[in-house]
């Protein structure tokens, strides 16, 4: 990037931020037609600096900015629109959300349509008492954009359409195929029922059964991609599980 880009109230979220020096921040960004971004945002630290509060995560913003290296320097920034409030277990699954944006997408690398979904995802976890509906939704779009699709109507190997009371075990190199060892050890992938690919699919779970399989299946292929190094959000959950009066559920 040899010359200088400079941005003017662009849609984004907050992912991230850690201190930078005495009064600044290092903010992680992800931008409607830019994607994620790395900013310093100098002079927002300390007592006099009240615009610090807007600096959070889950609340939509428009940015400016401007940058001639990987690292942007912000210049301006304001709210749009009301602020999304989470708590409890939808504040845990938000962090979830935007740690899977950190660790799954590059830098400048635009994705829109994760854009859309993250915001949609961000409404239906302040709205909804079933936030892993929320997250698999999510997980499901994010590994769409990304090129990670998952065969969910047809069964890999005929080509035949996937029966609802079927069992399938969905292999990630393959995608489902009929599971002829019900009950034993043969299915050496994610075992579930053609019940749960319609589902997924479909977006919309009618079982606990369902929900739960989705949930084996997502996580299977999110480690996939994620590698070996742990989610800090999956860290905070079980500390949260074992913190009294906890009532969280992990994703």
């Amino acid at each position: 990037m040899s010359e200088t880009q400079r941005i003017d109230l662009h849609p984004a979220y907050i992912l991230h931020t850690k201190p930078y020096r005495d009064t600044s921040l290092l903010i992680d960004v992800f931008s409607h037609e830019y994607g994620r971004l790395g900013m310093v945002a100098r002079g927002v630290r300390g007592s006099r600096a009240q615009k610090k509060q807007a600096l959070q995560p889950f609340r939509r913003m428009l940015l400016s900015w401007q940058s001639k290296s990987d690292l942007g320097s912000l210049t301006q920034w304001e709210t749009d629109g009301l602020p999304i409030l989470l708590t409890g277990n939808s504040l845990m699954s938000g962090f979830y959300l935007n740690e899977l944006i950190l660790r799954l997408t590059h830098r400048h690398d635009p994705h829109p349509v994760i854009f859309e979904h993250y915001q949609s995802a961000l409404q239906c976890l302040s709205e909804s008492q079933e936030p892993e509906v929320c997250l698999r939704r999510f997980e499901l779009a994010l590994l769409n954009e990304l090129g990670y699709g998952l065969i969910l109507d047809h069964e890999a190997n005929s080509g035949a359409m996937i029966e609802k009371d079927q069992l399938y075990c969905y292999y990630l190199e393959q995608g489902p195929v009929i599971d002829t060892g019900a009950g034993t050890s043969q299915c050496s992938g994610v075992r579930l029922h053609g019940e749960t690919l319609l589902e997924l699919a479909s977006s919309e779970f009618a079982s606990e059964r369902s929900l739960k399989q989705a949930k084996q299946l997502m996580r299977t292929l999110l480690s996939r991609y994620l590698g070996d190094k742990p989610l800090k959000s999956r860290e905070a959950f079980r500390q949260s599980l074992s913190a009294p009066g906890a009532g969280f559920n992990k994703q």
